[in-house]
């Protein structure tokens, strides 16, 4: 099983986009909403570069956006 964390805010379309899709195919995530945990915010900018939301890391892996195809075949799907 792979360690997923998707960092994300409450409000944005797209992260949620990215959780209906890890719920619809049954896959575990960690959630850090960067709106409120500034230290998650700090690890996010620090591990992708930028500020966008979502930023997904799958085993050390980080995607920027929501790329549903991507994140399929980073899931072997």
């Amino acid at each position: 099983m792979k360690k997923i964390t998707i960092y994300s805010t409450p409000t944005c379309h797209y992260c949620n986009m990215a959780k209906d899709f890890f719920k619809e195919n049954k896959i575990a995530y960690t959630e850090a909403n960067v709106a409120t945990d500034l230290a998650k915010r700090s690890e996010m900018v620090e591990r992708s570069g930028q500020m966008g939301v979502p930023v997904i890391d799958i085993d050390g892996e980080i995607m920027v956006g929501f790329d549903k195809s991507a994140l399929s075949k980073a899931l072997g799907m």
